[in-house]
């Protein structure tokens, strides 16, 4: 736990300096990011065979690098989006002039562990991009991060029911519960010390309080959806590279979910408001 505590509190400072920062080092930060994680999914689904990186991999980081690099060069993300057609497509080429080197199962799992590791990541960029983004990006990891603490707590004093019983039976209903109401609760706090004062609109206190409990809910459905990829694997974790927490995809599976409904919900009462 330990181990855990100070992991956390390093990474919280590395978020806090890299986010501050913003731009290109942020997109720089958010790439490498994605890449480790696109390397950790590979591993775990077994896509290159005895853990190599193969070219069917190597397409993927190719497609990657492509990706951030139109979206921080150009800043449109509509753009940087299509590259995931080139990405497709260089996979699929992989696929026919390696065949039959690989399977059609492993080029779906690869194109598949591209578009999850890579596209939700650069949420975190784009929501920092945002007319005071600075702030509002933060609700990514106020809605995952807070929501998993809240919510181990709230499902150790509380938990009866379960959540998932089958994927993840430590999991509880109240847990659950308890993470969204916390994360409401922070979001909120944060709202009226940074956003009010900032827009001088005291209804950015029930816009957070959505968008946050929003993100909460989804937050879950991510760090679930990452240990059904685990179970289905017999693996415990993606890897070892923070400690105690495991690999990227272990610590921020939720943020993966969090990002894009933080980034939408947060243009959208924007232009409410």
């Amino acid at each position: 736990m330990l181990k855990r505590v100070i992991s956390g509190a390093v990474l919280l400072v590395l978020a806090l300096a890299f986010i501050l920062t913003g731009g290109k080092l942020l997109g720089v930060v958010c790439a490498v990011l994605s890449m480790t994680a696109y390397r950790e999914l590979m591993r775990a689904c077994k896509v290159e065979k005895w853990g190599k990186c193969g070219l069917l991999e190597t397409a993927g980081y190719a497609g990657i690098l492509l990706y951030y690099m139109i979206m921080i060069l150009s800043g449109d993300f509509s753009w940087a989006l299509a590259s995931l057609v080139f990405i497709f497509l260089l996979q699929m080429a992989v696929y026919v002039f390696k065949f039959p080197g690989y399977q059609a199962q492993q080029v779906q799992a690869a194109f598949f562990n591209v578009f999850y590791a890579c596209v939700p990541f650069s949420f975190v960029f784009l929501t920092r991009q945002l007319e005071h983004g600075i702030y509002l990006v933060w609700l990514i990891f106020v809605s995952s991060w807070v929501c998993d603490t809240c919510a181990y707590f709230a499902g150790v004093t509380l938990g009866k029911h379960k959540l998932a019983p089958v994927l993840s039976p430590k999991k509880s209903v109240e847990g659950a519960i308890g993470g969204v109401i916390g994360s409401i609760a922070v979001g909120v706090l944060f709202a009226w010390i940074f956003l009010v004062p900032v827009t001088g609109k005291t209804s950015m206190i029930w816009a957070v309080a959505c968008i946050s409990g929003a993100g909460a809910v989804i937050s879950q459905i991510g760090d679930l959806a990452a240990s059904a990829i685990k179970r289905n694997h017999d693996i415990k974790d993606y890897g070892k590279l923070i400690p105690g927490h495991g690999g990227i995809m272990d610590r921020f599976d939720s943020v993966l979910f969090t990002a894009p409904i933080i980034y939408y919900l947060s243009v959208l009462f924007m232009e409410v408001l």
